[in-house]
């Protein structure tokens, strides 16, 4: 890791955090308990986990810092204490900003929900210095601009990452860059237990992306909500258009941070890149296309998300594997006796608010995050591990794109030192060859080395026949009775992991159901079955919380 970056390397989230973050309780959790009382017009540091609370940027420390936020406004002495004061600061630029909007109430009609949390958001990007946004703004829509919270992230061309910044008036408060969610220290500690890997995150990534206002669906406002007359509201666009910049922000962190870990020709903390292969360090939520509301039981299909059976977008997407099989669906008939069979609700335990059924868009369920799939790629496209290494490992447990022990096992090879570049993938390929000669042939050990030793010329296509066959017999299951139920039970083991990750803010983000929180957790075998997952096996990081 960079010597320049070594006191640098703080981080904050900016997208997923409540109104009300701010609250006192927080403030001590962001500046540390028994924090000095911060100064108005001053930028301060704290780090989660590093620094014991706030203390003043010296003038060499904000020379440092490269972003606009740093050089625009702080060099300046200008301190915005409104989101609107941020973006008056700026300088023009085309079509900008771009304001997006989402909230985990927002399809909920306020009439019979009065007291309702909305949490309404707005997420802003601005191009400062080009075509590619520079500054990621989260701020509530539905508070005083003044007190609600106040986050951005600001892209560092010089140094290459991301500087967060959060507003705690009267000041602001840096709270480091990107290589800090690397760091040990300050790694899932404060925000850095949901932003686990140094970039932006935007759980819900994709078509027909829950809770955003888009393309897919509108967040409802009351006729007299004042949020209407907001100019920032007034300029909001679909998040299909965010969807882009998230992923281009993802790709420009993961390539800045490959070209600094592998400058001099070895891979620095091998370990830190490669769990992103073998273990789940975050999630996306992905869901059907369709509205819950609007399915009525009969035999029309309701395919459920690919993301759902197998890590599509790294198998067949980035490493090409091809399969001759449709997305499994079950029937509308299925899936609305099981909302009543397992007591599916949306429940906001601090408003009393329950209302009998599933989420907007029907069966969200956690999958492999954009974020882990793209340091994988790059460091296919890189040469550092071959392609047939990445699927060798995704293989070993490819029905279980989330959460697999048996990948997490294969941690334990990887190299924990500074390695050649060139070597890195052979070298840990041996190490696991080496210890599955001593374990048996269905130990995850025992099945990469299967992988491995199929030949060069049709391991492709021998992956591809298997991850056909898994799906044909998932389609088999999956519109009888038995087999759907096993399949909401295997999705609410997975939500159930995610609620116990610091990325579940909201009680709305996933259904409630009758289903015991002490169930036992569940996974898929590759005969499309479900069993129950073997005790004690972590196959997330520790410090993903």
């Amino acid at each position: 890791m960079p010597e320049e970056f070594s006191e640098r390397r703080r981080a904050t989230a900016w997208l997923q955090r409540p109104a009300g973050l701010f609250a006192q309780e927080h403030v001590e959790d962001d500046l540390g308990a028994g924090h000095p009382a911060l100064r108005a017009g001053r930028l301060y540091r704290r780090v989660s986990g590093v620094d014991r609370h706030a203390r003043e940027v010296g003038p060499e420390e904000l020379a440092a810092l490269g972003d606009p936020m740093a050089t625009l406004f702080f060099r300046r002495n200008v301190f915005p204490m409104a989101v609107q004061d941020l973006l008056d600061g700026l300088p023009d630029a085309p079509d900008q900003p771009k304001v997006y909007l989402v909230s985990e109430a927002g399809t909920i009609p306020s009439v019979g929900a009065p007291h309702l949390r909305r949490d309404i958001r707005f997420a802003i990007t601005y191009a400062v210095r080009g075509t590619e946004a520079d500054l990621m703004i989260s701020t509530g829509a539905n508070s005083d601009p003044r007190t609600t919270f106040l986050q951005v992230a600001a892209w560092d061309d010089t140094h290459q990452v991301f500087n967060y910044y959060m507003r705690i008036a009267p000041a602001w408060v840096w709270t480091g860059n990107s290589w800090d969610a690397l760091t040990p220290g300050s790694r899932g500690r404060g925000c850095f237990d949901s932003h686990i890997n140094g970039s932006v995150v935007m759980k819900e990534l994709k078509q027909p992306w829950p809770n955003w206002q888009s393309q897919s669906a509108a967040i409802q406002l009351a006729e007299d909500d004042p949020l209407r007359d907001n100019p920032l509201y007034q300029r909001v666009i679909g998040a299909e258009n965010l969807e882009t910049t998230i992923r281009s922000q993802i790709n420009r962190w993961t390539r800045a941070r490959l070209r600094a870990v592998t400058a001099d020709g070895t891979v620095q903390h091998p370990d830190h890149l490669l769990r992103q292969l073998f273990t789940t360090t975050a999630v996306n939520l992905t869901s059907t296309a369709t509205q819950s509301a609007s399915i009525r039981p009969g035999d029309d299909p309701l395919p459920l998300p690919m993301g759902f059976w197998l890590n599509n977008d790294a198998l067949l997407d980035d490493l090409e594997l091809e399969v001759e099989a449709a997305v499994p669906a079950t029937t509308t008939a299925r899936y609305t006796h099981s909302l009543e069979a397992f007591g599916f609700r949306l429940e906001e335990k601090a408003s009393g608010f329950s209302r009998p059924g599933d989420t907007f868009f029907a069966f969200v369920v956690p999958e492999a995050a954009l974020e882990d799939n793209t340091v994988v790629r790059v460091l296919c496209e890189q040469g550092l591990i071959s392609r047939k290494f990445a699927a060798c490992v995704l293989m070993v447990d490819f029905p279980n794109p989330v959460f697999s022990p048996d990948r997490a096992r294969l941690m334990r090879y990887v190299p924990t030192t500074a390695t050649a570049a060139d070597a890195l993938g052979d070298q840990l390929a041996h190490r696991i060859l080496d210890a599955a000669a001593e374990l048996p042939a269905d130990s995850p050990e025992g099945r990469f080395a299967a992988h491995w030793n199929r030949p060069d010329a049709t391991w492709r296509t021998d992956f591809s026949r298997r991850l056909t066959d898994y799906l044909e017999k998932v389609q088999q299951r999956i519109t009888t009775e038995e087999g759907f139920d096993d399949y909401v039970r295997l999705a609410e083991s997975r939500r159930r992991r995610f609620k116990a990750m610091k990325l579940n803010e909201f009680e709305l983000t996933l259904p409630t159901t009758d289903i015991p929180a002490t169930a036992a957790q569940l996974r898929m075998r590759e005969d499309a079955t479900v069993e129950e997952a073997e005790a004690g096996g972590s196959s997330v990081e520790a410090s993903t919380g």
